[in-house]
């Protein structure tokens, strides 16, 4: 009865091993290609514009000839424990940024904690505008949005005057100093600019909120330069984002009015895609300031298990499951590819799940082989050549990311970033799982709900060297 045991379970292994292997050889091979695109630009444009001069940094950028407001929309439901210290700290950065700005606060009747921290916050502050949603919420934050816009429109009517860009920020974001500079430089030059965003992780969470420092600094230093290089539409990420007036103006037209689509989960990212489909490219602006660090949004991201796995669910579905509904195919192979790169998440969540399950069972196995209970059947020398190329890919990916981590925070948070993979794998495994279900029960008719992230802390210190 054992030995039949361990037969079956040598089978399973020897089933899900070659399933793992094959797609985590194709998943190895696309992102080599995207690093290789990577080092390309990145050798060329060093050999072709750099080699003399270094990069222009954010007070070097050339003042644009046409001037005009920023509008900074800030979305706020039960935001009262951030969106004042997150204000007062705009107040701080911003006061000598030589740019028109205003700052439009959306709240709701019934959230009056978020709103008297506003009032709170405005009271130093002219450039604050607190604009009530006219509704009860909780809605999507994309609902939120249309109302700040709409709050805009009826300011340009009464003032006579036509908003540059418009900005989006979240009520935990530790904004730059040099930001809408750098917004006011180079918005009309694409039609969106984005720079990158810089998780703080904190204190009390190295592996769940650190996750998060090691997946942005290689989305935000390697995958969106990519994209950009590519000519492929950037997803937005929904804050420390610039977009020019007029053409968020045109794609309102193409929606009723209604720039931001308020049935969608991640309308940040779909807003990014829809920017080329109307003739605009965004401009993915890595620049340093004058002390030689980059110019970035700085947040906390969340730092328990839970929050984290809620948060990632609803990045998934928004993004990998309705996002294919709502968006499709469109565009060139290159537009493809990166859309591929976005809707891969869940499938690449059952492959690690394969390939978990596989290590499980060679340690049954071993452990039998060693009791003398069993012999397993050797490898084929196919897979374990399968198996030597998966090692070094993954290798090759711990290193890259490793990379990008200590460019941002420096060599130990890099070290952690190689064993905090195994907690991203972890909590990607759980949201897949959420957002497949969840997914599941609104093709049978259930509402998609807008699972919002709770916010505590605005890292106003800057970590991070550049």
């Amino acid at each position: 009865m054992a030995h039949r045991i361990f037969t079956l379970l040598e089978t399973a292994q020897h089933e899900l091993l070659l399933f793992s292997a094959i797609f985590l050889l194709l998943g190895g091979l696309d992102a080599l290609c995207i690093d290789a695109v990577w080092i390309a630009r990145r050798v060329y444009r060093r050999w072709r514009f750099y080699r003399l001069t270094p990069p222009l940094r954010a007070h070097q950028l050339p003042m644009p000839s046409n001037d005009g407001l920023l509008a900074i929309f800030v979305p706020a439901w039960g935001e009262a424990a951030v969106i004042g210290t997150m204000l007062q700290h705009c107040t701080r950065q911003w006061h000598n940024s030589g740019c028109r700005h205003r700052i439009y606060v959306g709240c709701y009747p019934n959230d009056p904690q978020s709103a008297a921290a506003v009032i709170g916050a405005a009271r130093s502050n002219m450039h604050i505008q607190l604009v009530f949603v006219r509704h009860d919420g909780p809605t999507t934050k994309a609902d939120c949005l249309n109302r700040l816009w709409h709050a805009l429109l009826a300011d340009e009517i009464a003032g006579g005057f036509k908003a540059k860009a418009i900005v989006l920020h979240d009520a935990e974001d530790a904004v730059h100093a040099d930001e809408l500079h750098v917004f006011n430089c180079l918005v009309l030059k694409g039609g969106a600019v984005q720079l990158p965003v810089i998780p703080v992780r904190t204190a009390h969470s190295t592996w769940i909120s650190g996750h998060y420092c090691d997946e942005f600094s290689d989305a935000h230093g390697k995958n969106m330069v990519v994209r950009e290089a590519l000519g492929a539409p950037l997803p937005l990420a929904g804050v420390a984002c610039a977009i020019d007036r007029n053409l968020m103006a045109r794609m309102a037209m193409l929606n009723n009015g209604l720039p931001f689509d308020p049935n969608s989960l991640t309308e940040d990212y779909e807003l990014g895609i829809r920017i080329g489909s109307v003739g605009g490219r965004t401009i993915m602006a890595r620049v340093l300031d004058s002390d030689g660090r980059l110019v970035a949004t700085r947040a906390c991201f969340p730092d328990t298990l839970t929050a984290s796995v809620r948060q990632k669910t609803r990045w998934l579905i928004g993004i990998a499951l309705a996002g294919w509904d709502r968006i499709g195919w469109r565009g060139n192979l290159a537009q493809k590819w990166m859309l591929l790169q976005d809707r891969k998440s869940i499938f690449a969540a059952v492959v690690i799940v394969a390939a978990y399950i596989c290590i499980f069972l060679s340690a049954i196995l071993n452990g039998a082989q060693l009791l003398g209970a069993y012999q397993p059947a050797p490898f084929p020398a196919s897979l374990i050549l399968l198996l030597w190329l998966n090692l070094a890919f993954l290798l090759w990916r711990l290193g890259v990311r490793a990379s990008f981590v200590a460019a941002i925070y420096g060599p130990k948070e890099a070290f952690i970033s190689v064993p905090r993979s195994l907690i991203s794998n972890i909590i990607a495994i759980m949201a897949a799982r959420r957002a497949c279900t969840a997914y599941v029960r609104h093709c049978l008719g259930a509402p998609l709900k807008w699972d919002k992230t709770t916010h505590h802390t605005v890292p106003e210190i800057l970590a991070g060297r550049n």
